[in-house]
């Protein structure tokens, strides 16, 4: 595992991925309630001291937070969304892929030989850089390169097919169109592996976990019930922020894609 990184930018952030889901989850909430802790034994007297208590005044700061909550949540809610729908549109993405590999491995599959086994076994050998190698890298937020190289030969392969009949002809015009629609997908899965919400949403998001902790330590109310009350909000807010983390990358952490789809087609390859 990568040494942590002290920077504040979200990408520097990427080694907690490599911490066990639970455990993160668990750090995110002992983070937030700690901080929320921590703050009500050395901030709020500070804070305390600008606010002029009076009858009325928890009802006053109560409201304010109330306010301030209701568009922070509608601000978490829009974010989690927005991620969890970057995830469901990468996993479309390696459908479309998947299925437009299986109809091109279908069509090559009538072509003549020695071209129809020749292109079968750079789609095999493609399908299986993209399941053993591939996956693990974009697991690590890094975009594989060599399939590139496996694309481009099976693509000269390909074109070196001159048609001598036109139902042959018309076999690889398909194929063609099926490959065009494969590379589009497969542009596309390359593009999310790195994909995620910016940098802005991110320090909005710390800012306003940060603001609603710092109302709390205005109320007027017992020590005790100061801490369990915070602390209860704090730890919703860090579940919350564990949520959006894991989401926000695609083929990284809990809530990620799976390579399923190419280990089928590479199974029904191989039994072929």
């Amino acid at each position: 595992m990568e040494a942590p990184s002290l920077s504040l930018l979200p990408h520097d952030w990427f080694w907690l991925y490599d911490i066990p889901t639970h455990r993160l989850a668990m750090l995110f909430v002992v983070s937030f309630v700690g901080f929320y802790w921590v703050g009500c034994v050395f901030l709020r007297p500070i804070l305390r001291q600008f606010v002029k208590y009076n009858t009325g005044t928890n009802d006053i700061i109560g409201y304010v937070l109330s306010c301030f909550g209701v568009f922070y949540g509608l601000l978490l809610g829009l974010i989690a969304v927005t991620a969890y729908q970057n995830v469901s549109d990468a996993g479309a993405s390696v459908t479309r892929e998947a299925a437009a590999l299986s109809a091109l491995y279908e069509d090559v599959s009538r072509y003549p030989d020695p071209y129809g086994q020749n292109l079968r076994w750079l789609l095999r050998d493609y399908t299986r850089f993209v399941i053993r190698y591939a996956w693990p890298l974009q697991r690590r937020g890094i975009i594989p390169q060599e399939g590139t190289i496996r694309v481009d030969a099976f693509h000269e392969e390909l074109l070196d097919f001159q048609p001598g009949t036109p139902a042959e002809e018309i076999l690889h015009a398909e194929a063609l169109r099926q490959f065009n629609h494969f590379l589009e997908a497969r542009r596309t899965r390359l593009f999310s592996v790195t994909s995620g919400l910016p940098t802005s949403m991110w320090y909005v998001m710390f800012l306003g976990a940060i603001l609603t902790l710092a109302i709390c330590w205005l109320f007027e109310m017992r020590f005790v019930t100061q801490l369990v009350l915070g602390g209860i909000l704090a730890a919703y807010l860090g579940l919350m922020m564990f949520l959006i983390f894991d989401m926000n990358q695609p083929f990284r952490g809990d809530v990620s894609i799976s390579p399923e789809a190419f280990e089928s087609i590479f199974q029904r390859m191989n039994e072929e």
